[in-house]
């Protein structure tokens, strides 16, 4: 789903659920907001960790191009293949990999290039890359035996944060559950009593006090969100 339409659905359901009215759509069109947000910033973790994998793979097809005879810049020219085998064509490392080389061709020192793909990416790993590649590059030093140690770090870095997602899995779950469970609770209440809620609606008091809730059921999600993020993340 678009995460505009996202923010849209969002924006209705809450001015419907706290407020029964129409005109209550623009004023929550902030927390329609609020929600893209955190969803395109949940995404953007999640292709954080698949732009790092692809990396990875990258750096390992590099180390095999170089020991069979590649020069550097010709191995990760010959990475994106193996990138679009293992991911697809739409892969997003291969395109990133694509202006590497552009830019090598284009007289870009290769460090340099890499360093671009680093704050292009907003991957912090491909920055810390591009600074070991230059250091080995520039002392002299077996750049092979650098790039297989750093993906030797990617990896374990991975294979850790993954066992961190298997044991937070229940967390998240139980986190997702208290953040719909009071929208359950109220259904059902509206559903097996027709009418139970009718007081808290088109009047001040009930306005107020709805207001209020609204605003407690989004601090206790932003504070969730913010326990798990500083706690797990």
């Amino acid at each position: 789903m678009p995460d505009l339409l996202w923010g849209l659905i969002i924006a209705i359901f809450f001015a419907y659920f706290f407020y029964r009215s129409v005109w209550a759509f623009i004023p929550m069109l902030p927390v329609g907001a609020f929600m893209v947000y955190d969803r395109v910033k949940k995404k953007n973790t999640k292709r954080q960790l698949e732009y790092l994998e692809q990396f990875k793979e990258c750096i390992l097809s590099v180390v095999s191009a170089v020991k069979a005879g590649y020069a550097v810049e010709n191995a990760f020219a010959e990475s994106i293949l193996d990138l679009e085998v293992l991911y697809g064509k739409e892969c997003g490392m291969a395109e990133e990999i694509r202006m590497v080389c552009r830019g090598v061709r284009n007289n870009t020192p290769l460090e340099e290039a890499l360093m671009e793909l680093g704050y292009r990416s907003g991957l912090q790993e491909g920055e810390e890359f591009a600074e070991v590649f230059s250091i080995a590059k520039r002392n002299s030093g077996n750049i092979t035996q650098t790039m297989e140690l750093y993906s030797r770090i990617i990896t374990d870095k991975l294979e850790l944060m993954a066992e961190l997602e298997t044991l937070l899995a229940a967390k998240r779950l139980e986190q997702r559950v208290m953040n719909v469970m009071p929208f359950l609770i109220v259904g059902y209440l509206g559903l097996t009593n027709p009418g139970y809620f009718d007081m808290m609606y088109h009047n001040l008091t009930g306005v107020i006090i709805m207001t209020v809730s609204l605003g407690v059921y989004m601090g206790a999600y932003i504070l969730s969100e913010k326990i798990f993020e500083k706690t797990y993340g």
